[in-house]
């Protein structure tokens, strides 16, 4: 069953509510890049996202090197070929509020 994606105007709040993040996937994704001091902060906060994420049942796709974590964020399932949802939203601000 299809997810609702979000219109131009609730993209366009959704940036503005999560400065940090970025439109990426031609407006059908959102990414950050979290940089911490050490591969165990790194793997801490990757495990408090997975707590979140399974809670949600919406799972980032991401991408760990030593002290760097990049986050993308999208539903597969949002629209005709995936897309931003309310979901990523929900998500964004639950990983911003640990950063």
């Amino acid at each position: 069953m299809a997810v609702p994606e979000l219109d131009a105007q609730e993209t366009e709040q959704l940036l503005a509510d999560h400065p940090d993040w970025s439109l990426g996937r031609e407006g059908k994704a959102i990414t950050r890049t979290f940089q911490f001091g050490d591969f165990s902060e790194a793997w801490g906060f990757m495990s408090r996202v997975a707590l979140l994420a399974e809670a949600q049942d919406h799972h980032p796709e991401w991408f760990n090197v030593y002290a760097k974590v990049e986050v993308t964020l999208t539903t597969h399932d949002a629209g005709e070929s995936g897309g931003l949802s309310a979901r990523d939203a929900k998500l964004a601000a639950s990983i911003d509020a640990l950063a």
